[in-house]
């Protein structure tokens, strides 16, 4: 497997499950950090502060500043595939499920848990009070779901782009964790004849050469099908 993509509800665990995953697999680890340093080289610095901020990052964008969106979303895509592209990756967010749909050498992941888990685990995280937690929770669902749905037009709560649903609510992060590392493993490219693999991506040059400087890594990680 090549790449795991990791997509997660806010304050379902999913950051803390996506590292387990990379470290236990000694994959590289790529989460909003780093796909912001390379948008930063590109001139998008604002993009992950826009992205977050509230009352949404949609909401202040008029007609007139449309194009400049869909380009740095345009980019996003590039980044994701170039990532991909390197190859032993666990890839936390960013839409890269849909992204990346159509590989046969990438495994989908979802990482979620009912509202009132998710506020809980969000109090106890940030030692907030239920109110606080609620609002944040909320925030940042409003936030993912319009990236998802007006970009790439799939709902934000759809389980059909994914290989593997988890369920935060009843399964340990632990257990998560071993869960996908056992679905990694079992997942095998050539199952799906039809669909290309990630080494079929055409990527820029030096935004490949980006990735593996701020990976430190310029090793080739493709599987070898033939």
């Amino acid at each position: 497997m090549s790449v795991i993509t990791i997509s997660r509800e806010f304050g379902s665990g999913g950051n803390t499950i996506a590292h387990e995953v990379a470290q236990r697999l000694g994959h590289h680890f790529v989460d909003k950090k780093f796909i912001g340093h390379i948008l930063g080289q590109y001139g998008y610095v604002e993009f992950d502060k826009e992205y977050e901020s509230l009352p949404g990052f949609w909401e202040r964008f008029d007609a007139q500043r449309e194009k400049q969106r869909d380009v740095m979303v345009k980019l996003l895509n590039q980044v994701i595939q170039a990532v991909a592209q390197h190859g032993n990756v666990v890839l936390l967010g960013r839409s890269g499920f849909e992204v990346l749909g159509g590989f046969a050498d990438v495994l989908h992941v979802r990482i979620q848990a009912p509202f009132a888990v998710r506020v809980r685990h969000t109090m106890e995280q940030q030692k907030l009070p239920l109110e606080q937690a609620e609002t944040l929770v909320k925030e940042n669902d409003k936030v993912r779901r319009a990236f998802v749905e007006e970009f790439y037009k799939v709902p934000w709560d759809a389980i059909h782009a994914f290989d593997l649903v988890i369920n935060t609510a009843k399964i340990s992060p632990e257990l998560a964790a071993s869960w996908i590392l056992e679905a990694e493993r079992l997942h095998i490219p050539l199952h799906e004849p039809n669909k290309p693999t990630t080494a079929s991506l055409h990527v820029d040059r030096i935004l490949a050469e980006a990735i593996s400087d701020e990976l430190h890594c310029h090793q080739s990680h493709q599987l070898v099908t033939a």
